[in-house]
């Protein structure tokens, strides 16, 4: 097994590897060629640049202002999405009334939803908005399509043995539901956080991430604002992780 490992190890991550340094060794070429940071700072500035940046106290002050925000988008998408989906689920006439709802907020650009927000609500909560209407439709979609996928054959089993509602739930809808809704939660992470750091930007609230993205373009701080995506990159990666880790643990209690 201990001979087994390297070899598991090169074939699992070796292509990751070779791919990120590819692609950071283009990075630099590119770089050199154009021969100005202004734009296009190399790698190794942005990281000097990015740990200038983790020795302040402001910058982890600053990933916590978005980050509670977006997350907190986040999760009350999952709620409503799944409490709105589960409803609409038993009753045809909800169905109806919430479908298009749905279908108007996946259309309509996010650059409209955040201009919008801004007449109702304070910048400083604007990335919760627009994170919670970027997941929310997904959320009650795919739950949506989980449920109408339980096996048929198995329901009217339960009908038949008089299985408890709970019962029902737990061994027939949920395991039809899950693998909709990973799919779902693995998608949102990635546009909560797109969107949510656009509202920032274009909203503007001081000691956000997307404040510090818009004051780096508008003093041409090219090195700052690579750094500051980099973090963006690495927080949304992250947090993906841990939630989808999460997930899993959740399954393997529940199995």
């Amino acid at each position: 097994m201990k001979k087994s490992e390297p070899q598991f190890f090169v074939k699992q991550y070796g292509l990751k590897i070779f791919a990120v340094c590819f692609w950071l060794l283009f990075w630099e070429i590119m770089s050199r060629i154009i021969g100005q940071d202004i734009f296009l700072p190399s790698p190794f500035n942005v990281v000097i640049t990015l740990f200038g940046l983790v020795q302040s106290i402001g910058f982890w002050q600053t990933i916590l202002f978005s980050f509670t925000r977006i997350v907190l988008g986040f999760f009350l998408a999952i709620l409503v999405g799944t409490v709105l989906s589960v409803l609409s689920f038993r009753s045809l006439i909800l169905k109806e009334l919430v479908m298009p709802l749905m279908k108007v907020i996946k259309a309509t650009p996010v650059a409209s939803f955040i201009i919008l927000a801004l007449i109702w609500i304070k910048a400083r909560n604007l990335s919760v908005l627009i994170s919670f209407l970027m997941v929310v439709p997904m959320i009650y979609t795919t739950v949506g399509q989980g449920l109408a996928a339980a096996d048929e054959k198995l329901l009217q089993m339960a009908e038949v043995f008089r299985i408890g509602r709970l019962k029902k739930i737990r061994a027939i809808y949920i395991p039809a539901v899950i693998p909709h809704f990973i799919s779902a939660i693995s998608v949102g992470l990635g546009f909560c956080w797109k969107a949510g750091i656009a509202a920032e930007v274009i909203g503007f609230p001081p000691g956000s991430i997307g404040g510090q993205l818009y004051e780096a373009k508008l003093f041409l701080m090219t090195k700052e604002l690579f750094a500051w995506t980099t973090v963006i990159i690495i927080i949304s990666i992250l947090f993906e992780k841990i939630v989808m880790w999460f997930i899993q643990l959740l399954q393997h209690d529940a199995g």
